[in-house]
């Protein structure tokens, strides 16, 4: 039988931690998380609090915005409301629950940052836990997936975690929290609400324990994945030939000596989670390039080059330059090429501006310094011999026009040269490292 007074305690204890930082609480007026709301003014801890309004059960909709609004005048917390448009794309069909859930998470990331707030804090139980086990039990998921929800997710906290929904109900019964009920969760229009419904009454049925037990279970597998996670790690590090904040290089031999679940789960963390596309990582040509939503992967003879979507945003960034006599493009071109140093100089009558950098394209010829007649841009970086990431890395210095005056910081294009020392010269400068 519950202890109610425990429980508030246990459930007190544990609020307290979070009492040294700011917080955002997403609230759908619901118990769990009205509860959620309770505690935190409870401790007194700082934060804010966050209602979306998807305007899906007409009334209801607005019932539970206004519970939501009364706590928070009654109790003077500093509420913001999202009232959902048509400008937010609701889908007609497919998963309204998926769509509800990326607008939601946007909408407090943005709040977040405006109101400069440290954390997230939601409102899962330990019953959202356990939907959530066997959800991704039914997908065949690994251990990563049967760990269940995470109590911390980068700036995302979620302190009823390991609370039952029905410690969370005796709780606001209690402490007369005021909440409303969801009629629609008793719908089982939804896997999740099937397995809430059906299942897991089911399975509460076969033992009094159950829930308890699942607690210790989920927690050894946090634990199992955890060390796994560190072991995973220890043998990236192992394998590593350098590094950086944008990019990473690894020995594709010696990742090959590793086990095929130790390949898996370093490439899983890159977005390589097919097991047919690692194959083929290992089968390609130097100069191949595979791709996931979040990072590029480059074959380089011997050596896996993974680059992050940082590097990739910018790689792609057409940068226009300010009209000066003289520019200093190293905020730009960074260190990929920091032993060389560069100093052109460009005569401003043959020039339009504004000047600007971008990637190479196919097709782009220019007419190299110091050479005779012109040359195929990919064709000179080919005779550089220089690595597939550093072709990948350069940008042309064009004009309006889209002329190319030089490939930097390598080769300056002859038809731009100034051949005086007059005031309509313009320098363009990439300093060496040690100046």
């Amino acid at each position: 039988m519950l202890n109610i007074h425990n429980f508030s305690s246990e459930l007190s204890a544990l609020v307290e931690q979070f009492s040294s930082h700011t917080y955002l609480l997403g609230v759908s007026g619901g118990v769990d998380s009205m509860v959620l709301c309770h505690l935190f003014l409870s401790k007194g801890i700082d934060f804010q609090i966050s209602h979306i309004n998807y305007k899906l059960r007409g009334k209801d909709s607005d019932l539970d915005k206004k519970t939501v609004e009364d706590f928070c005048v009654k109790n003077k917390i500093k509420l913001h409301i999202y009232e959902v448009s048509e400008k937010d794309n609701k889908p007609a069909e497919g998963s309204i629950q998926l769509w509800a859930r990326e607008l939601r998470y946007k909408i407090f990331q943005k709040i977040m940052r405006e109101k400069n707030l440290d954390f997230l804090a939601t409102a899962h139980h330990l019953d959202d836990n356990l939907e959530t086990f066997i959800i991704n039990l039914s997908r065949g998921a690994g251990v990563k997936g049967l760990s269940g929800i995470p109590k911390c997710d980068n700036n995302i906290v979620r302190p009823l975690l390991g609370f039952t929904k029905k410690e969370i109900y005796a709780y606001a019964k209690n402490q007369k929290v005021p909440y409303r009920e969801d009629l629609s969760n008793t719908k089982n229009d939804y896997l999740r609400n099937e397995i809430r419904n059906l299942i897991i009454p089911k399975l509460l049925e076969t033992n009094g324990a159950f829930m308890s037990n699942f607690k210790k279970s989920i927690s050894i597998l946090n634990d199992t994945q955890h060390y796994l996670s560190e072991k995973i790690g220890q043998d990236l590090e192992n394998i590593t030939l350098k590094k950086n904040d944008s990019e990473l290089t690894l020995d594709k031999n010696k990742l090959q000596q590793l086990s095929p679940f130790t390949q898996y789960e370093i490439l899983r963390r890159f977005g390589f989670n097919d097991a047919k596309e690692i194959a083929k990582i290992f089968d390609a040509n130097t100069g191949s390039v595979f791709y996931t939503s979040e990072h590029q992967l480059i074959i380089n003879r011997n050596e896996l080059i993974i680059i992050s979507p940082k590097e990739k945003k910018e790689d792609l960034q057409e940068i226009s330059l300010p009209k000066k006599k003289e520019i200093d493009l190293s905020q730009w071109i960074g260190n990929d090429f920091e032993t060389k140093k560069m100093v052109w100089k460009l005569d401003a009558n043959l020039v339009t501006f504004p000047l600007k950098l971008r990637l190479k394209k196919e097709g782009d010829i220019f007419y190299p310094m110091g050479m005779q007649g012109k040359k195929k841009v990919s064709k000179y970086l080919k005779d550089e011999k220089l690595s597939i990431l550093m072709k990948q890395k350069i940008r042309l210095l064009c004009d309006a026009k889209d002329r190319i005056l030089g490939i930097v910081p390598l080769r300056q294009d002859a038809r731009f040269a100034s051949k005086s020392n007059d005031n309509e010269v313009i320098i363009i400068l990439k300093k060496s490292k040690n100046q």
